[in-house]
């Protein structure tokens, strides 16, 4: 076992949630076992259940200075917002004036479940109020103009105390003085759930109407909160039946929950004996893990400011790097952050940041580090360690030049390299032998990653060429040529002016050699005018791939609707890439909308049915320009802020695709032994946690950056039982679902991965 696996967890996901302290655990298990009675019965058992029911929320009232406000108790931070903003509402509706247009404001930065409540009891409640959202500067500060303008109108106003993603809490007291200036009577939700513990809080000082918390997200167990109401603000209770808390919240007291939630709010009022450290100490343990993150990561941004954001979030973004990439990086580290919201975890960008208006790469390659008060030394000083070991792997794997690293433990690259930012793809062909590189449609996002592959590799580049000029996006090329390549003449997508003759399909082409192997150039106009298609040939004369730029792409064809596109030569460029290579070569384009890597003729022909009749029917002219104006026009709904450079349809033909656990695998290994075990993690993800058990040495390590190569060498395995495995089983899924479809019959996966297997 290494040691990094031997390790235990770092847990730095703590907006996220926590572990439950085990004073507080050990508080819980006393009250099942001893307190179990129901507050509401009037033996002794049920008033020592009710008196501990009741110093819990006597406590939290010292802690909130909450004395003249009531608190309550409930399942969590969302049954509370629920609560406020139904409440709210319901009093609002009585005296709404027709003749009069509303407004519902809530943060742009809001947690998704403040605007989702507010529309839902909106149009639950017929009130039709119109929902704004309040925008916020750079920094994450709501803008206070918006609101004086906008509060004379409004029914409600949702605001947050600190930010989930990125920390940054707001100014309460400006914030006050702003709303009852212009709106003395307007409702004030304030979310105060990331604040307990890292922010002071007056509340009855305050004219905050409604604040609800959650126990979860500070070491006490889920499915336990508990919320402010301002003694005049009105009242609808959110579940009603059998009368408790005062009428004001019905159901069974969870007095497991309030038994932890005591212990909590016993160490926060009471400093000398607790887990919890001061937000000096705090503030001290951020210095220590961004320095940390600074020297690992050079060129590491942080998406928020330090000067107004609590000690314990840090969000930040590595240029090159996506949050996927960084998330299993770390995880595989044993550290454990998130790449914003957990609630949003399927979101590819942050909307949080997208409100600050960050850079889209910032938005969607952001992780949330977070960490409770009850973090100790200890436990920043490991982290800081493997945030570092972390980064010397990246240095390994040639994805940074980590001056610590060296790189000395090097693979050498020699093949084909998938890069990607979103959607987009770049495409790297290496010759270790000669070390030679070919870099084609290079991305921008991805200069810095290129650059460094190239420097760590220690290859010479022959060529930076686009297959196309970019509507959506500026290329990298021109960059990285001024970099490596000043001296050589190209045309404008970087076909280098000096070059070769050859003959391919008895015609004669342009062609440059890398290695070995041959490039060939080929005009496809269509999608564009420029449009060209990229030949790597072997010395035997087979296309091992065909670099088609937005021509063909998984599950469509490329748009033909620009100005300069044109249907009736994509007709013709089709039927002559496919008399050139045939139905089985892989097609690497430059974008991937389904994450599907790669696709041939072959695969298409059985989900394209206009590329499959142009192909292998008899489809006019004519009726092809008819019919790919009609898949065109589908993009006007897809699009959104993002220019679609294919006729994308949405789907990608999901296969049901063989699963086993660690169990059943491990039996079908021992009843044979042809199965094949592919693990698809990258090489510094590898090299920090590899193993798989029993099976480890039965695996082999093909990074998903490199699985179109292997889907290409092999072609004549695909009847062989491969079971992919990755960190989680959801990228091996993926991949498993993309290798099916090229015809790889009996692919399988492992079910919840590496991570579930031990």
């Amino acid at each position: 076992m290494s040691q990094t696996t031997s390790l235990s967890q770092i847990y730095l996901d703590a907006n996220a949630t926590t572990p439950v302290l085990p004073q507080a655990a050990k508080a819980a298990m006393s009250a099942m076992e001893e307190l179990f009675g129901n507050p509401s019965s009037s033996h002794i058992t049920g008033l020592k259940a009710k008196n501990l029911m009741e110093q819990t929320r006597n406590h939290a009232k010292q802690l909130l200075g909450a004395n003249q406000g009531k608190i309550i108790f409930t399942s969590g931070a969302t049954e509370g917002i629920q609560t406020a903003i139904l409440s709210a509402l319901v009093n609002a509706k009585a005296s709404l004036n027709p003749n009069k247009t509303y407004t519902l404001l809530y943060g742009a930065t809001e947690h998704k479940a403040v605007p989702n409540s507010l529309a839902h009891w909106n149009q639950l409640l017929g009130i039709n109020a119109e929902l704004k959202a309040i925008p916020v500067d750079g920094s994450g500060n709501l803008d206070h103009d918006f609101i004086a303008q906008e509060a004379a109108n409004a029914l409600m106003i949702c605001t947050m105390a600190v930010n989930n993603e990125t920390g940054v809490y707001q100014d309460l007291a400006a914030l006050d003085r702003l709303i009852r200036q212009h709106n003395p009577d307007l409702f004030w939700m304030v979310d105060c759930v990331q604040a307990l513990g890292k922010r002071a809080l007056n509340l009855a000082e305050t004219s905050i109407d409604y604040a609800p918390f959650s126990g979860h997200k500070l070491y006490a167990p889920k499915g336990i909160g508990f919320m402010y109401i301002r003694e005049s603000a009105p009242f609808t209770p959110f579940i009603a039946g059998g009368g408790q808390e005062g009428g004001l919240r019905s159901g069974t007291e969870n007095l497991p929950g309030m038994a932890a939630l005591n212990v909590v709010f016993e160490m926060l009022l009471n400093q000398d004996d607790s887990a919890f450290f001061p937000v000096s100490t705090l503030l001290d343990y951020r210095v220590q893990l961004a320095q940390a993150l600074q020297r690992a990561f050079p060129t590491i941004v942080f998406n928020h400011s330090f000067s107004n954001s609590v000690p314990t979030t840090l969000n930040f973004a590595v240029p090159g790097f996506s949050s996927k990439e960084i998330m299993d990086l770390f995880d595989a580290a044993n550290i454990r952050v998130s790449s914003g919201s957990a609630c949003s975890s399927k979101v590819t960008g942050s909307f949080v940041l997208d409100a600050m208006g960050l850079p889209t790469w910032q938005s969607e390659s952001a992780i949330r580090l977070s960490f409770g008060p009850a973090m100790t030394q200890a436990e920043v000083d490991q982290a800081c360690e493997r945030i570092q070991s972390a980064a010397n792997a990246l240095g390994n794997s040639c994805l940074s030049l980590n001056v610590d690293a060296g790189a000395q433990n090097k693979t050498p690259l020699n093949g084909l390299v998938q890069l990607k930012s979103g959607s987009s793809c770049t495409w790297i062909y290496a010759d270790h032998k000669s070390q030679q590189a070919l870099i084609i449609d290079p991305l921008p996002e991805l200069e810095q990653r290129i650059d460094t592959l190239l420097q760590c590799q220690q290859l010479t580049p022959i060529a930076f060429i686009d297959t196309h000029g970019h509507a959506d996006h500026v290329s990298g090329r021109v960059a990285l040529a001024e970099r490596y390549l000043p001296q050589q003449a190209t045309d404008y997508l970087g076909w280098p002016a000096v070059h070769a003759l050859t003959d391919i399909g008895s015609r004669p082409v342009q062609a440059v050699k890398v290695g070995e192997l041959t490039l060939i150039k080929v005009a496809t106009p269509g999608h564009t005018k420029d449009s060209i298609s990229l030949l790597l040939v072997n010395p035997q004369g087979t296309v091992l791939y065909a670099f088609c730029g937005d021509m063909i792409l998984m599950g469509s064809l490329g748009r033909t609707n620009f100005d300069s596109s044109c249907a009736k030569q994509m007709f013709h460029s089709l039927k002559l890439l496919h008399g050139l290579i045939g139905d089985h070569t892989l097609l690497c384009p430059s974008h991937d909308y389904n994450n599907e890597f790669t696709t041939s003729f072959g695969a298409e022909f059985t989900r394209n049915a206009l590329l499959n009749e142009t192909i292998n029917g008899v489809m006019p002219i004519g009726l092809f320009e008819q019919q790919k104006v009609q898949l065109d026009t589908h993009l006007n709904d897809e699009m959104g802020t993002e220019i679609i450079c294919g006729a994308y349809t949405g789907s990608c033909d999901k296969a049901v695709i063989k699963e086993y656990d660690a169990i059943s695998l491990k039996q079908q290994f021992q009843q044979t032994q042809t199965i094949k075990l592919l693990d698809i993690r990258e090489p510094h993800e590898y090299a920090l946690q590899h193993e798989l058990g029993e099976l480890s040495e039965h695996s082999i390590n093909i990074p998903m950056t490199r699985l179109v190569q292997f889907i290409q060498q092999h072609q004549h395995d695909k009847q062989d039982e491969w079971v992919l495995v990755c960190r989680s089983g959801s990228r091996s899924m993926v991949a498993a679902q993309a290798m099916h479809r090229l015809g790889f019959s009996n692919i399988a996966h492992l079910k919840g991965g590496y991570a579930l297997s031990r």
